[in-house]
C-alpha cells in the first residue's frame, strides 16, 4: 500500500504516474530517450544498466521490471562484454555518488572500447534511475511478486515505449 492515496491500483511507478499525469509525461519522455533513443548501446544493454542500478538501490519493482525489459530485448545467448561490465562499474559508482565516478573507471571503460557517448549515457541512465528508484520506494509503492507480470509489462514497453506510460 502506497504511503499516499493514489486512487489507482497500479504497481510501482505506474501508480505514481497515473496519480500525477503532468509529471508522467516528462518522466516518460526522459525514459524514452535514455532507454530507447539513439545510442551506441543497445536497448537491452541500457535496460541492464537500469536494472543494475535498481538492484544496487534495492528497488524491487524497478529491478524486476527492467530485468524483464532487458531479457525481452537481448538475445538468449547474450554474454556481457568487458565494455558493458566496465560501464556497469561506472553505473554502480553513480549509484553510490556521482563523485564516486573516477577517471580510472572512465579510462577502463574506454580501454574496453566505450565511446564518450556510451560513458555519458551510462552516467545519465544511472543518475536517472537513482531518482526513479527513490521516487518509487520513497512513496511506498507495491511490486508484484509474479515474474509473469513483468514479462507481460516487457512486451508492452518493448513494443510501445515509455513516452505514453500513463
Amino acid at each position: 500500500m502506497a504511503y499516499i492515496e493514489l486512487n489507482n491500483d497500479r504497481p510501482g511507478i505506474g501508480g505514481l504516474l497515473a496519480y500525477r499525469p503532468d509529471t508522467a509525461r516528462p518522466l516518460g519522455e526522459l525514459a524514452e530517450v535514455l532507454l530507447r533513443g539513439p545510442s551506441d548501446l543497445s536497448r537491452g544493454e541500457r535496460e541492464l544498466i537500469a536494472t543494475h542500478v535498481s538492484e544496487l538501490n534495492s528497488c524491487n519493482f524497478c529491478a524486476s521490471s527492467h530485468a524483464a525489459f532487458a531479457a525481452a530485448q537481448l538475445p538468449a545467448d547474450h554474454v556481457r562484454s568487458a565494455k558493458l561490465n566496465a560501464l556497469l562499474d561506472i553505473a554502480a559508482a553513480v549509484a553510490e555518488s556521482g563523485r564516486a565516478v573516477t577517471p580510472e573507471l572512465v579510462a577502463k571503460a574506454k580501454e574496453e572500447g566505450a565511446s564518450d557517448l556510451e560513458v555519458h549515457d551510462t552516467v545519465l541512465i544511472a543518475a536517472a534511475f537513482c531518482m526513479l528508484n527513490r521516487y518509487v520506494d520513497g512513496l511506498g509503492t507495491w511490486a508484484p511478486e509474479d515474474p509473469a507480470v513483468y514479462a507481460t509489462m516487457a512486451q508492452h514497453f518493448v513494443k510501445g515505449g515509455y513516452a505514453g506510460m500513463v
